[in-house]
């Protein structure tokens, strides 16, 4: 059974758990717990990482109340940062007050739960009322033949059921789920090399970052071309994230696990606060940072321009900038308001245009992003080894004009990037460019003195369509009520600006 046949089966499994009263977000995390425990099982990983009578043949062979009673001791025991498992694989509690020498020897001897199985599991619980229910789902996963045609297509599987969580739940965009052709197009423009360290700043499900490794280890017969110190940088050292909503750091670690990818670097944290620094420096910065306002402004001390902005998009796209190294690349998901903003917005894209060469953007297409409506550009950017005059040119493509208003009744795919592909050329730092289009065309450049004339505003089209035609073919009720909602989120992030420049209370200084 192939991966997508597997996640459609595991799917509708989710319309017996909606009787317990579980959501889409709740099923893809019980899931989590499920699957790990199964995977474990699988690549004999259990032994000296989890404790004798909390495996998953032990789930499996429990019945009735008794299954559902030992699923939820074991995701409380996992969950405790405070468990042990001592030498004789047997779980040691924190000692009472009433224990004696020798019990509290033993705890402070007692080794920890892999640092792993903490992350994962830490405050879970099980949403899962009814023991039937449990064990619908611990029989379908058990019986599912995983690796009947190809070991590793489970984290693929694992994928598909974060795509799905996104296209149901409605929360896709800059926090939970970039499309997979936008990722994978990102990725070969970007051509992520071994011995770089990769970022995502705002890792979601960890989309870039399993990408990414994909790509080097389909160039690198899996690693094995590489030296032993260099596969030991590839496994432990080179991706590196951070994400700061907990239940998606849960989906993160298990993504990461699932295509063997080391998490040391990936933590739980606010990129926007001091603990962002922590990320370090990059070579390759890919990125979707969530939009729209922050709820407060960044607390991080080395953010200049955006000190004082209290939206997310502004001061992601200042650290991208800062984390990158000298001739370090980066490509980032951003709104619209990014391109035209004034104070705040206007001094940010100067300080790129100077410190770095800004050598592209791809405006994309309205819908993309199902759920959010927002419209959306990638800029593409490469820091400079001086601090001044860096961008000369900006080639702007449009995939916005003349295209169908995707959602979930129109998907895009890769055969809609063909064009933007090959104009932007076969060198990650935009320095292969296809020829000029003109005024009729998609792919066009404009000059650094052309952008200051217009006051270094980079919102440029010059393709016309009006975007009331386009909506008039929407029928289905889901993408009307994208576009409806996309207007309403680009009116309130144009109020934010506005509101920034009058200096009234707000979202800005």
């Amino acid at each position: 059974m192939n991966a997508n046949a597997i996640v459609q089966k595991l799917w509708r499994l989710c319309t017996v758990l909606r009787k317990d009263g579980i959501t889409y977000q709740q099923y893809v995390t019980e899931l989590t717990y499920l699957l790990f425990l199964k995977m474990m099982a699988e690549r004999n990983r259990e032994a000296g990482s989890l404790p004798k009578t909390m495996r998953w043949a032990d789930l499996v062979q429990a019945n009735g109340v008794a299954k559902l009673d030992l699923y939820r001791t074991t995701l409380l025991t996992f969950g405790s940062l405070s468990t042990r498992l001592g030498k004789d694989d047997i779980i040691v509690m924190p000692p009472s007050d009433s224990a004696s020498a020798s019990e509290r020897k033993r705890y402070t001897q007692a080794r920890p739960l892999p640092d792993l199985v903490q992350k994962i599991f830490e405050g879970s619980s099980t949403f899962i009322r009814e023991a039937q229910n449990l064990t619908t789902l611990v029989k379908a996963i058990d019986e599912l033949d995983w690796f009947s045609e190809e070991r590793d297509q489970f984290g693929d599987l694992y994928e598909g059921l974060l795509e799905k969580n996104a296209e149901e739940t409605k929360r896709g965009a800059g926090q939970y789920f970039t499309p997979r052709v936008l990722i994978e197009l990102l990725v070969r423009l970007m051509q992520p090399k071994p011995g770089e360290v990769i970022q995502d700043p705002a890792s979601g499900t960890g989309g870039f970052l399993v990408a990414a490794d994909r790509y080097m280890r389909a160039r690198t017969n899996d690693y094995l071309m590489l030296s032993a110190q260099e596969q030991d940088f590839q496994k432990i050292h080179a991706i590196r994230g951070m994400e700061n909503v907990p239940g998606t750091l849960r989906l993160l670690l298990m993504n990461l696990y699932l295509h063997n990818i080391d998490s040391s670097h990936v933590d739980l944290g606010d990129t926007l606060s001091n603990k962002g620094k922590a990320l370090g420096r990059a070579d390759l910065i890919l990125t979707n940072p969530p939009f729209g306002p922050a709820g407060g402004v960044p607390t991080r001390d080395d953010l200049s321009i955006t000190a004082t902005v209290s939206s997310y998009q502004l001061p992601f796209v200042e650290h991208c900038l800062r984390a990158l190294e000298s001739n370090g690349r980066a490509a980032i998901v951003v709104p619209d308001n990014v391109l035209f903003e004034e104070g705040r917005g206007k001094a940010l894209r100067q300080m790129i245009m100077d410190q770095c060469n800004l050598h592209t953007i791809l405006r994309l297409p309205t819908g993309i992003f199902y759920a959010q409506g927002v419209k959306t550009n990638v800029i593409f950017f490469n820091r400079g080894k001086s601090e001044t005059s860096n961008t000369k040119f900006v080639w702007f493509y449009d995939l916005r004009t003349g295209m169908p208003r995707f959602g979930k009744t129109t998907p895009i795919t890769a055969a809609h990037f063909e064009g933007f592909e090959k104009a932007f050329g076969t060198s990650p730092w935009g320095t292969e460019r296809g020829p000029d289009e003109g005024e009729t065309g998609r792919w066009r450049r404009f000059s650094r003195e052309e952008i200051a004339a217009r006051s270094d505003n980079l919102d440029i089209s010059w393709l016309r369509e009006a975007e009331e035609d386009v909506e008039k073919g929407l029928t289905e009720p889901e993408d009307i009520t994208a576009a409806i909602l996309g207007h309403l989120q680009a009116a309130m992030l144009e109020i934010d600006a506005l509101t920034a420049e009058l200096g009234l209370p707000g979202a800005y200084e």
